[in-house]
């Protein structure tokens, strides 16, 4: 597991982009604006592109090799800002599209090289335990940037950090003996199983449980992003916080998501993902519908750490439930779940189409929807007998 872990860590990289954004924009400041629209794009496109093929890349080398792939790519995209510059600004697009490539197909290969150590029954809780780790990666990112911009005076001296810590945990998988999936039963004796293929992949939608699933992922994800988004406006335009202390407001959010990693870590260890699922997110979508009456921005921030802790684990107990469901079709599901990441920016669309509508109570209902969706699909997981311990 340590290894997987330290891949998940990795995984965390690809928060790095929003963190240096400021950074790259002011080296860069007479290309700001391009930058500004280029680098979400190229570094979130990856998600809907090349999902699938990466389930058929996984396929056919081994999930391993495909994880160990996304490193190396990690690895060059870490190389390409240390020659970045005002003159040059396109590398920093460059690398942080190399950044995205290597994010999305760590997202979609190491969940799936997971099942390959861990009881079909343990994996919910095996990613909540990753994402925890991830979670701390990208807690710890802007802390880097500020003490390398600090003590050494070159904010890009992080970028050669991570990738050196990429280099140790690609050398370490590497070194990691792990059954390889592509023989029945893990056995080299064995004769290969199906390849996973484009069609393959996309017929798993005909799974009626797969397809909810995907879909949770979807709004998982986009409810994730749309807090993200909808806390500092909430604050400033509901409570008049001012803007730069309004902005410290999702802090709070992603803290509580922290803990809440963890603590699914230990809870699903135990206890089926299936039970808890509806229970969180029913608790979770009580807590959102009382945002409107909320009279104080300490009240307000106090309920969105309940809702994030609540439903932080939405993410892991879908994709977990999934594969444990139909784990001869891991990759096949881990691309589908990835692809489904680009719901991120549909929700933060339809956030600010209701907002600019109906203003801070169109943010409440919006992800309200959101949740409420994963409350439904908690109660669909639960009522399938034979996932529940």
């Amino acid at each position: 597991m340590l290894p997987l872990l330290a891949g998940f860590f990795v995984m965390g990289f690809g928060d790095i982009i929003g963190t240096v954004m400021n950074q790259v924009k002011a080296e860069c400041a007479a290309n700001a604006d391009v930058i500004s629209w280029l680098m979400p794009i190229f570094a979130y496109v990856w998600f809907l592109v090349i999902s699938i093929p990466t389930g058929i890349l996984s396929g056919r080398i081994g999930r391993k090799n495909a994880v160990l792939v996304s490193l190396a790519v990690t690895v060059a995209a870490m190389a390409v800002p240390l020659f970045a510059n005002a003159e040059r600004w396109y590398l920093y697009v460059v690398a942080f599209a190399f950044v995205g490539i290597g994010n999305t197909i760590i997202q979609a290969a190491l969940p799936a090289l997971m099942s390959n150590v861990v009881e079909p029954s343990l994996l919910a809780s095996r990613i909540s335990l990753g994402q925890f780790v991830k979670a701390v990666c990208a807690a710890l990112t802007p802390v880097f940037v500020y003490l390398t911009a600090t003590a050494f005076r070159n904010w890009k001296l992080l970028f050669p950090l991570y990738g050196a810590l990429t280099a140790v945990a690609a050398a370490w998988l590497w070194l990691t003996k792990i059954p390889d999936e592509r023989c029945q039963n893990n056995s080299p004796t064995h004769s290969l199983v199906n390849p996973t293929t484009f069609t393959g992949c996309l017929a798993m939608l005909k799974e009626p449980y797969v397809l909810a699933m995907t879909v949770g992922i979807l709004f998982s994800v986009g409810a994730d992003v749309g807090f993200s988004v909808a806390i500092p406006e909430y604050l400033k335009n509901v409570f008049k916080v001012d803007v730069d202390l309004a902005g410290m407001g999702p802090t709070v959010y992603f803290i509580a998501k922290t803990a809440a990693a963890f603590a699914g870590a230990v809870v699903f260890a135990k206890v089926s993902a299936a039970k808890c699922f509806p229970w969180c997110m029913g608790l979770g979508l009580a807590a959102t519908a009382a945002i409107p009456f909320v009279s104080s921005p300490f009240a307000f921030l106090s309920v969105i750490a309940f809702v994030a802790f609540l439903t932080a684990n939405s993410f892991g107990m879908c994709m977990g439930l999934a594969i444990e469901r139909f784990p001869a079709k891991a990759n096949e599901i881990t691309s589908l779940m990835v692809m489904a990441i680009v719901g991120g920016g549909i929700v933060s669309a339809l956030l600010g189409f209701a907002q600019s509508v109906f203003g801070p109570a169109g943010i409440v209902v919006t992800l309200g929807l959101c949740i409420a969706y994963l409350f439904a699909l908690g109660l669909f997981a639960s009522r399938r007998r034979d996932l529940v311990k």
